[in-house]
């Protein structure tokens, strides 16, 4: 009898149920769908967080991907993607490179996009650099540049 793929996905991610409460740290080498109740730390740093409609943690998390459908109280990283149901209320900051925040969903806190990429991130950086190394050059040689050159004359004395 073979297993069909639908049922394979499912026996790779942990279920918390909604009458567990955890309290203490929460670490995991498996995507984990949780309903119940943590307070503490979650790390899944490589696998997915599935914060089900009953679930309400009171901790940071740090995982790849975080969906809430239910309540967080805690700063949220989510390497690749972080998303907010409607059913879910957030207090706390997010960093992630991606992010989906669906109508009616509740947050408060700030959000920090993060652009990563082994080979993307590295020419952007330059340019933003370079941008930035122009304009500063631009701005010296301007006509407010007097002021600038009688203090650095100053200092060379």
């Amino acid at each position: 009898m073979e297993i069909p793929k639908s049922m394979d996905f499912k026996a790779d991610v942990a279920h918390i149920g909604k009458s567990v409460l955890i309290k203490g740290e929460l670490s995991g080498s498996e995507d984990l769908y949780l309903d119940g109740e943590v307070e503490g730390n979650i790390e899944l740093r490589d696998h997915s967080l599935t914060v089900g409609p009953n679930g309400r943690v009171r901790a940071n998390v740090h995982a790849r991907d975080v969906v809430v459908h239910g309540k967080v109280d805690g700063n949220i990283q989510g390497t690749e993607r972080v998303e907010l149901k409607r059913s879910a209320v957030l207090m706390g900051d997010i960093a992630t490179q991606r992010i989906v925040i669906e109508d009616g969903a509740f947050f408060k806190g700030a959000i920090d996009i993060k652009k990563e990429g082994k080979s993307d991130s590295r020419p952007e950086k330059r340019e933003a650099t370079m941008a930035a190394s122009a304009s500063y050059s631009g701005t010296s040689s301007s006509s407010s540049s007097g002021s600038q050159s009688t203090l650095l004359e100053e200092k060379k004395y």
